[in-house]
C-alpha cells in the first residue's frame, strides 16, 4: 500500500477545505463510477421510506453513508470510498443489509468517525471486530467469516492511503461483478482532473477517450494522440461502456 503526503496545509488552504470532503459526485455519477445501481446508492446515502403490512404501515430506512451536505445530493471522495467498501460487503448474498448496519453501528462505537467505512481503523482493527460482530449476528462458521473478510480486503486493496492513513485515491473495478485480480487501470483522485476517473499514470479522463471513440476515432488514433497504448484506450472504453449504454 502506498503512503504519500499530498494533502498539505497549503493544498487545503487553496481549496478552503480538505478536497476529499467536497461534494464532487452527484449520486447518479458516483453510481456509474463504482458500478452500483443508482437506486441502491440513493438508498445508502439518502435513505427511503417503504411500506409493510400491505401498505398500512410505513418504515424508514436510514442512510448508511452521511453526505457532507444534506441539501446537495452529491458524494464526497470520502463517501465514494465508503460506497466502494459497502459494495464489497454486499457481495455476500446471505448477509441482510440490516445486519451489516448493526455491525457497522458496533464499529462506530469502537472507533468514532464521520467516515467509518473509509477510516483506517476499519482496515486494521475494525475489520476484525466487524467480522466478529457479524459472525455473532449470523451464527456463521469461521470459514464463512474468512470468506467475508477476504472479499472486503479485495476492495480495500484498491485504495491508496497517505501517511496519515486517510484515503488518497481509489482504483475502481471496471465492471459490476469484478474479479479480485482485475488490474488497476483506472484511478479516481480528487486532485487529478477534478476527481474524474482517469487512466493510471496519465491524467487522461476515461470519458474523453470513450467520447472520441464513440464519435468515430479509432483505437490507433486515440493511442497516438494521447501517447498511450491501445490497450489502455480499450480499458477506458470498457470502463465507460456500461455507463453510455445505460444512458
Amino acid at each position: 500500500m502506498k503512503k504519500e503526503k499530498v494533502y498539505s496545509a497549503e493544498v487545503i488552504r487553496a481549496y478552503g477545505v480538505d478536497p476529499r470532503e467536497v461534494p464532487l459526485y452527484p449520486i447518479s455519477q458516483a453510481a456509474r463510477y463504482l458500478k452500483i445501481p443508482t437506486r441502491t446508492l440513493r438508498d445508502w446515502t439518502l435513505g427511503r421510506t417503504y411500506s409493510i403490512n400491505q401498505g398500512n404501515e410505513q418504515r424508514n430506512f436510514s442512510p448508511l453513508i452521511q453526505l457532507p451536505n444534506r441539501d446537495i445530493f452529491s458524494l464526497s471522495f470520502m463517501n465514494l470510498i465508503e460506497a466502494h467498501v459497502l459494495k464489497g460487503m454486499r457481495k455476500m448474498e446471505n448477509i441482510p443489509l440490516y445486519k451489516i448496519r448493526l455491525a457497522l453501528d458496533y464499529i462506530e462505537k469502537q472507533f468514532p468517525s464521520p467516515y467509518p467505512l473509509a477510516d483506517n481503523h476499519f482496515q486494521t482493527d475494525g475489520i476484525d471486530l466487524f467480522v466478529e460482530k457479524l459472525g455473532q449476528l449470523l451464527a456463521v462458521s469461521r470459514g464463512g467469516q474468512l470468506t467475508f473478510k477476504e472479499i472486503i480486503q479485495d476492495y480495500l486493496r484498491r485504495i491508496d492511503r497517505d501517511f496519515d492513513a486517510k484515503p488518497l485515491r481509489i482504483y475502481p473495478f471496471l465492471k459490476s461483478n469484478p474479479n479480485a485480480n482485475d488490474p488497476k487501470q483506472i484511478l479516481i483522485d480528487p486532485l487529478v482532473s477534478f476527481g474524474r476517473p482517469v487512466l493510471v499514470g496519465t491524467g487522461i479522463p476515461t470519458d474523453v477517450l470513450a467520447g472520441r471513440f464513440y464519435s468515430g476515432d479509432s483505437l490507433e488514433e486515440l493511442a497516438e494522440d494521447y501517447g498511450v497504448k491501445e490497450e489502455q484506450v480499450e480499458e477506458a472504453i470498457r470502463y465507460e461502456a456500461p455507463i453510455r449504454k445505460a444512458a
